[in-house]
């Protein structure tokens, strides 16, 4: 059979399935089987074999420790601390209150890593306080949405984590990576914000900002000091080679349930919803990891792979032409696939176009997750904007798609600053395991 004829049962079949509402685990994990069966002519054990390969991986085990870690914070409601701390820092802007919001979901996202589980829970603590406060709702959604995506690029990332041990990459190399464009992107925002506030006062009233006294702003440190403890004690022991970043997720688990206890928070209902939200979220991520291998096992086998990167390396482009179209299609992927699925579900054609385009694999992860964070507030299928959905119902997404628009200016010229620039990703890691 020709490798024309192979690819488009395959790929054809799985858009069919997509089509017809089949989740993207089982439909990946259906085409695999039929294509080992019919094509590659392997049994259909090597299911089981792949499953074990992707469950005992000491990489992906940190997953489930990170997932646990952001649901003990969103469950039991300490992120609250995070918001009041950093409205004090920022009283003084105009549109103050968005700005508290997106540095407390940077903090956030430095100790959970669910983009979800972000805009969840600041969607519940601080939309109703701009409301409030008077402030215009597609402000607050917008800044909302968009500032829960930091979490995937502050690490810990559970879709860096992903992607590293899918490439063999090293996970705290790539950790280090997303500081530096994390925290420019946060910055962004705010600015983002001040600026919408300062062309259209009628976005945040004046009245409702307040200024903080240089006593009380001092106060904001003790509301704050809990959290960057534990983000310095997670990603210190990454970074200085203590721990491995699976190691450090076990601290991190650890450190939530005594911060949990010390603002007595904890109870019986919110560590048992946190342990089942790991489970869950983790049994899916396993469930399309081990689905995807198999699809580009199959892929690798009947030679699509190979024959499509020939084909893009052969098309004369250039290296930042190739680029472009490669970001150009995780922009349109992102509106119909989640991060995650769309993370292992292209990576194996496009690691080796990257690799054979001389683009260093860390820099490139990080590009990634940024593209990625575009996809989870983009329709029709923008995650975030579901969750935040789900948090305020009254609001359609089309109404909060409406105030991400502005914020992804930003983020492109983000991308635009990588690509022109890429010691903004590679310095740090650099900087840090020079030995």
């Amino acid at each position: 059979m020709s490798l024309a004829f192979m690819s488009l049962v395959i790929i054809g079949g799985l858009f069919v399935l997509l089509a017809l509402g089949v989740e993207i685990a089982p439909a990946m994990g259906i085409v695999a089987g039929l294509g080992l069966l019919f094509f590659v002519d392997q049994p259909l054990d090597y299911f089981a074999r792949s499953a074990f390969e992707i469950m005992n991986s000491f990489t992906f085990t940190a997953i489930p420790l990170f997932v646990f870690m952001g649901t003990i914070y969103a469950n039991t409601g300490i992120v609250g601390g995070l918001f009041r701390g950093a409205e004090k820092l920022f009283g003084g802007l105009p549109g103050s209150l968005a700005s508290a919001m997106i540095v407390a979901n940077a903090i956030f996202g430095a100790i959970s890593g669910s983009s979800l589980a972000a805009t969840a829970t600041f969607g519940r603590i601080c939309f109703p306080e701009m409301e409030k406060a008077g402030y215009d709702a597609r402000l607050s959604l917008g800044a909302i949405a968009i500032s829960g995506t930091l979490s995937v690029l502050i690490p810990p990332s559970v879709i860096l984590i992903v992607y590293g041990g899918w490439q063999d990459v090293s996970v705290a190399r790539l950790f280090a990576g997303g500081v530096i464009p994390g925290v420019i992107l946060a910055l962004f925002f705010v600015i983002t914000v001040t600026m919408m506030v300062l062309l259209n006062p009628r976005l945040a009233p004046e009245a409702s900002v307040r200024k903080y006294t240089a006593r009380e702003k001092m106060t904001a440190i003790w509301d704050l000091l809990p959290f960057l403890v534990v983000i310095t004690l997670i990603l210190g022991t990454i970074f200085t080679g203590v721990m491995t970043p699976t190691e450090s997720a076990s601290l991190g688990a650890f450190l939530s349930i005594v911060l949990a206890l010390l603002f007595r928070k904890m109870t019986y209902r919110a560590l048992k919803e946190s342990m089942l939200s790991a489970v869950n979220i983790s049994a899916m991520i396993a469930f399309v990891l081990f689905t995807a291998r198999m699809l580009g096992q199959v892929f690798q086998y009947i030679g699509l792979t190979e024959a499509t990167s020939a084909f893009m390396m052969n098309m004369g482009l250039g290296k930042y032409a190739t680029l472009a179209i490669i970001c150009v299609l995780y922009l349109i992927l992102g509106c119909f696939f989640d991060s995650l699925s769309m993370l292992v579900l292209t990576l194996p054609f496009v690691a080796p176009i990257v690799k054979n385009m001389g683009f260093d694999l860390i820099w490139f992860g990080v590009l990634y997750v940024v593209l990625a964070e575009i996809g989870l507030v983009t329709p029709p299928f923008g995650l975030n904007l579901f969750v935040l959905k789900g948090v305020v119902p009254k609001y359609e997404i089309t109404y909060i798609f409406a105030g991400v628009l502005p914020f992804l200016i930003p983020t492109a010229i983000l991308l635009i600053l990588m690509v022109l620039f890429p010691e903004i990703v590679l310095w740090l890691p650099r900087i840090l395991y020079a030995r």
